[in-house]
């Protein structure tokens, strides 16, 4: 069959297809943005804002104060509780000591005097034993005798005891409800210097301060945010895929990202993959339906670049 196109058309053809497949393919692009994900910062205490350390803009380092609530009442708690515990821990000293040295002195001077006086009345005793083997000394005197001795004798008993007792200090119970007391006592003032502590929050990591959320002579209510940090590392390129070609990215992968202004695109790292997609179709997932299906992706960027990124800035992200 002869055919119907010119030779020198053919050939134009061949070499037109030729230069196309030529040609280096181009990546397809992913649109997407920056998002952040900012930490709020709040006390779990309620107050007047007494003052804003770091002002919406400003960049700060772990530890930095970024506001202070009023602490009046919660400082007086403090005194209250130091001095109950101090009062408390006093107690116990003098539970764990025992009698005063005045006491004491006292009752050793009584145990010597008992101690003469059975010496003395025992060197009676012998003697009026003796007596009594010669009839001389009746035996109600001699009775008499006797048991003044054996009262000596029981007195210097009964007086050692109470000075053991003494120096032994108080009784285990009552000194076991003391030193409850003194722990009861410190932990009300563990308690009271949280509180006063928790009236001052800092930076828990370095970052921008990407908005406060009230003024100085405000009241806040516990537990609402006063400060939005935006640490670099929450800060995240989100860009959407295709169902077609979700399956050739991975977590992990290096992902090459353009911003508006920036002559080089940046480096970043896949770090999440949505498990659902984000249209479906309110019908089966056919092949015309399917090609609407879109993942989200996100990926990381490195500290040092992230810090001069803003939340919001659309970005094109292509595969290396």
């Amino acid at each position: 069959m002869k055919s119907f196109f010119p030779a020198n058309a053919l050939s134009l053809l061949l070499a037109a297809l030729a230069l196309a497949g030529c040609q280096p393919h181009r990546t397809a692009a992913y649109q997407g943005y920056l998002e952040g994900e900012f930490v709020a910062i709040a006390a779990p205490l309620a107050g007047r804002l007494e003052q804003l350390a770091a002002p919406k803009g400003t960049r700060v380092t772990a530890g930095t104060e970024l506001f202070r609530l009023e602490q009046g009442a919660e400082l007086a708690a403090l005194r209250e509780a130091a001095e109950r515990l101090r009062s408390a821990q006093a107690r116990l000293t003098d539970l764990r000591k025992g009698q005063r040295p005045s006491e004491l002195a006292a009752l050793e001077a009584r145990l010597t005097q008992v101690r003469t006086a059975a010496e003395l009345s025992g060197l009676e005793l012998a003697r009026a034993t003796k007596l009594r083997e010669t009839a001389v000394l009746s035996d109600d005197d001699y009775d008499r005798v006797r048991l003044n001795h054996v009262t000596n004798t029981t007195l210097i008993t009964e007086i050692a005891a109470q000075l053991v007792t003494a120096q032994l200090g108080a009784r285990p119970d009552v000194v076991a409800a003391a030193e409850a007391e003194a722990a009861a006592a410190q932990a009300a003032l563990d308690r009271a210097g949280w509180a006063v502590a928790q009236k001052s929050q800092s930076a828990p990591r370095a970052g921008l301060i990407a908005d406060t959320l009230y003024r100085a002579g405000e009241f806040v209510a516990a537990g609402a945010p006063v400060v939005l940090l935006l640490p670099p590392e929450n800060l995240k390129v989100r860009f959407f895929v295709p169902e077609a070609e979700f399956v050739a990215i991975k977590a992990g992968a290096t992902v090459l990202v353009t911003l508006s202004g920036r002559p080089t695109p940046l480096e970043a790292r896949v770090s999440y993959l949505s498990p659902q997609p984000e249209y479906t179709p309110p019908v089966l997932y056919n092949r015309e339906n399917r090609s609407k299906l879109v993942f989200l992706v996100e990926a990381t960027l490195a500290d040092e670049v992230a810090r001069d990124l803003h939340p919001g800035q659309p970005v094109d992200v292509t595969l290396p």
